[in-house]
């Protein structure tokens, strides 16, 4: 996928990620993937169906990366964000997973399934995705007329200290191995097929085919996804370059009527994660839709809510949805806040660290996924303590 110039190299890399997550958006709000979903119908009926549709999804993940690889399709060495960097943010994974996995519990889903009910036209989302995106967005960047942003006033004096130093780039292929390429083709078959295997031993889960369709479809688009923006060139005079260094080397290369985007790093190699984005579309839209912010997670945003949209209006599912109470707005506004700041903090979300960073087998990831899974079950059990308690 090379182009003579970087504009149309640029919109191939964004319109690709648009149709990916469209086909997403579609697929989960008819399939009913929920990753929340999936550990409440786990814990509070012992129904593992869409928890093993979620791990299908990781497999998939887990087994094509290894496949890309090895071929050389794709390099995942320098992503955004850097699942693999060396430095393993353990109480940041941990944290901002179980802070996320409470979150998503109180606000009735993760940021994917709000963007999916966004577009079936749950108001209630559109609240929480305004909320999660303010959060994200001074997470990361400064309050006005000041060099502090939440995660440097809240978090970084204390969580940074607790970071690790890793002999190695933290995936499990280079940890365990001297050889990473090969290790990382090894543990990725292990890791897949255990995860397949365990996903397909369940009788109920191979005879549903909106679950199989479900996880099928996820682990793919995030491979899709990896795939399209790792392989995206431009040729610059004879030289093939990833969009990322044209970006890198723009005064070397592009001609003056060319738009510089405003940063390079939100063109490397990415797949799906959906709190990161919603703060930047929250920038996007506050800059009066300056095109130089238009990012793959904005595209990804707004593809899902149209394939939900989509899917919603051809199958008649259209519902408009406002909050039931005043406690039920003070759940999801809570839940919001709390995706806002874990998803940042863990680097991802159920989708971001629990399929697309678990795929590229980031110790981190894996740390993340399993916090937000505990953090989800432990608020869902105290939730029907409290009901319990109330009816008695």
């Amino acid at each position: 996928m090379t182009y003579e110039d970087f504009a149309s190299a640029q919109s191939f890399f964004l319109w690709s990620t648009f149709a990916i997550a469209l086909v997403l958006g579609a697929v989960v709000n008819k399939t009913n993937f929920c990753t929340m979903g999936a550990v409440s119908d786990w814990v509070n009926m012992g129904d593992t169906g869409r928890l093993r549709a979620w791990v299908f999804a990781i497999a998939i993940g887990v087994l094509g990366v290894a496949g890309l690889e090895a071929a050389g399709l794709v390099n995942l060495g320098g992503t955004f964000p850097p699942y693999r960097q060396s430095n393993l943010v353990w109480l940041e994974n941990v944290l901002g997973g179980a802070l996320f996995g409470i979150g998503m519990t109180l606000a009735s889903g993760c940021g994917n399934k709000t963007l999916v009910r966004i577009g079936g036209g749950n108001l209630k989302s559109i609240v929480v995705l305004g909320v999660i995106g303010l959060i994200a967005y001074f997470m990361i960047n400064p309050f006005p007329g000041s060099d502090k942003t939440l995660y440097s006033v809240l978090f970084y004096s204390w969580t940074s200290p607790a970071a690790v130093a890793l002999p190695a780039n933290q995936d499990l292929g280079a940890l365990l191995f001297s050889d990473a390429a090969n290790g990382r083709m090894v543990m990725g078959a292990v890791v897949g097929i255990v995860l397949l295997a365990w996903a397909f031993l369940s009788t109920d889960f191979r005879g549903s085919a909106d679950n199989i369709l479900g996880g099928l479809v996820v682990g793919l688009a995030v491979l899709a996804a990896w795939y399209v923006s790792s392989n995206v060139m431009v040729n610059a005079d004879g030289e093939l370059m990833s969009l990322q260094t044209y970006v890198q080397e723009w005064d070397m290369y592009a001609p003056a009527e060319a738009v510089k985007p405003a940063a390079a790093g939100p063109l490397a190699a990415q797949s799906f994660t959906f709190i990161n984005p919603m703060g930047q579309t929250l920038g996007y839209a506050a800059s009066g839709f300056d095109r130089t912010l238009l990012t793959f997670g904005i595209m990804a945003l707004a593809g899902v809510v149209a394939g939900s949209l989509l899917w919603a209006l051809v199958s008649r599912s259209f519902r408009i949805e406002w909050f039931a109470s005043t406690r039920d707005f003070v759940n999801h506004l809570v839940g919001a806040v709390l995706m806002g700041f874990g998803g940042v903090l863990a680097m991802g979300c159920t989708i971001g660290q629990g399929v697309t960073g678990f795929s590229t087998l980031a110790l981190g990831s894996i740390l993340t996924f399993a916090a937000i899974v505990a953090g989800a079950a432990v608020t869902m059990k105290v939730q029907y303590a409290i009901m319990m308690r109330g009816e008695g």
